[in-house]
């Protein structure tokens, strides 16, 4: 379970915080979503849950253990806004490969199957996919490190209608395995298979009812 408990981040230079008071709790094998306008602090609070940053104030508890930012480094695999602008490998071997040479080509087609990807050549490059199989390759990337909970951020944002239902589809199956926690603007296409999900507005963040 990921529980976050008064978690706040005011950098020096900021005239204000940019995360007051988080308090947020996702069990396992769950979806959460929170949902917020550009600005309002939404990919913040994933790159401090990545390890990307330190918060302020606060704690990050994963079950009974508390995380500092190395730690958080193992515990989650965050995907990036337009996660095929970060590619690097030539081939979709090499980007799953990254940083992990000692990952075995068995690994890397369960990753590519546990995202819809195995009938695709390891050699083909990532830059020659689709949108949508650029995004599912992203999403490989990050399974292939086996992370507790998986973080997205506006994991639909530039695909067409038919590419979004596909992601949506393929997101409702990987939480029967993995904890995900989605930050979007646009929250029509997630809310459906979301078990719980949060407003968040400059840096505050408030739980949604069923009524709200």
């Amino acid at each position: 379970m990921l529980h976050l408990r008064d978690l706040s981040y005011h950098p020096a230079a900021a005239p204000r915080p940019i995360l007051s008071q988080i308090n947020l709790v996702l069990p396992p094998q769950q979806l959460g979503l929170v949902i917020g306008p550009s600005g309002s602090g939404k990919s913040t609070l994933l790159e401090i849950l990545a390890g990307l940053a330190g918060q302020t104030s606060g704690t990050i508890q994963w079950g009974t253990q508390f995380l500092d930012t190395d730690e958080l480094q193992y515990l989650a695999g965050l995907v990036f806004q337009f996660p095929e602008r970060h590619f690097c490998g030539n081939t979709i071997f090499e980007e799953l490969r990254l940083g992990h040479p000692e990952i075995t080509s068995d690994r890397v087609h369960e990753a590519l199957q546990e995202v819809g990807l195995d009938h695709l050549s390891l050699g083909a490059a990532p830059v020659t996919l689709s949108g949508g199989q650029q995004r599912r390759l992203a999403l490989a990337v990050q399974l292939i490190r086996q992370p507790n909970v998986l973080l997205l951020d506006e994991p639909t944002a530039g695909l067409d209608w038919s590419m979004r239902q596909q992601l949506v589809k393929l997101l409702q199956k990987l939480k029967e395995h993995w904890t995900l926690l989605v930050v979007t603007h646009d929250a029509a296409d997630m809310m459906a298979i979301a078990d719980h999900h949060w407003r968040i507005t400059q840096g505050r963040l408030e739980a949604v009812t069923e009524e709200g």
